[in-house]
């Protein structure tokens, strides 16, 4: 496995398995992956609690090698993982914390959708040197007149009353907005992974840190660079999402991805990825003269 363009973290959308990323994955062989595990949460602050500690993991993840980190995952390829669950070795390795950047490799976060949400939280605490923004937004929950840019605070917590009844029904209807009516008829929606790999807790915690979560304020201190790639036929994170973090971030490039929805990358993974590639190769080159 070839790892010279750094440790590439995934943090995966409400309800969506990493496994979604795979294919996308399999076409940057050049950076090592790490996942954080965020279905089996039981609370808001466990999920963000588990993405802070996969960041961390991943800041030293050339002094890790193959071996483990609570709740996250080191993804050797695409296909294989190997689930990471030691407290010990977690403690044994914090010293590397330490290690500059210029031995540990830098660190990019991809995150979708409320992936993203916890991608920005991680880079306005510094433990980023690049965000992959897919779908993603600064803010979810948005009052009436900002519906260009969210979902209102009464449709979050109505999918978290339905829960509780019918589970199932709510991720398949809420897996039957994610795709525009073109998508769905050239079958892109079923090559999106089964669903239910979420446990209820942790589905309800998601929605929660949906209803509850605001970066907006803090995406002018964000000082890494950052790629939005983002569907302009969105109707989860509206398109006008991503225009805002565009102008906010202070090192944003946003890719539209013309007549996509709320899942950029899948059925376009190829181009994600050498989209990935030039912006990063561009900023490292920028950064390094």
């Amino acid at each position: 496995m070839s790892s010279s363009g750094g440790t590439m973290l995934w943090l995966t959308g409400w309800s969506m398995p990493d496994a979604v990323f795979d294919g996308l994955r399999m076409m940057l062989p050049d950076f090592r992956h790490l996942s954080a595990d965020l279905g089996s949460a039981t609370s808001p602050e466990e999920i963000t609690a588990r993405a802070e500690q996969a960041a961390l993991a991943a800041r030293h993840a050339p002094a890790l090698g193959e071996t483990t980190v609570r709740h996250a995952h080191v993804l050797s390829d695409a296909a294989s993982r190997i689930a990471l669950a030691s407290d010990e070795t977690a403690d044994s390795a914090a010293p590397a914390l330490d290690k500059p950047a210029a031995l540990r490799g830098p660190l990019l976060i991809a995150g979708w959708s409320l992936g993203g949400l916890l991608a920005l939280r991680l880079a306005a605490q510094g433990l980023a040197d690049g965000l992959v923004l897919l779908a993603a937004t600064a803010r979810f929950v948005r009052p009436k007149h900002e519906t260009d840019r969210g979902w209102p605070d009464g449709y979050v917590r109505r999918m978290s009353a339905a829960l509780a009844g019918d589970r199932q029904a709510v991720e398949t209807q809420f897996r039957s907005i994610l795709f525009t009516d073109a998508e769905c008829e050239s079958g892109l929606d079923a090559s999106l992974p089964a669903a239910g790999s979420w446990t209820t807790p942790a589905l309800l915690a998601g929605l929660d840190l949906l209803r509850r979560e605001e970066q907006l304020t803090r995406l002018p201190e964000i000082d890494c660079p950052v790629l939005l790639v983002h569907g302009t036929d969105d109707k989860v994170c509206p398109f006008g999402a991503a225009q805002e973090m565009g102008e906010l971030l202070p090192q944003a490039e946003l890719i539209a991805a013309e007549g996509c929805g709320h899942v950029p990358f899948l059925g376009r993974e190829a181009q994600t990825a050498e989209a990935v590639r030039r912006w990063w190769h561009n900023e490292r080159r920028r950064q390094h003269g």
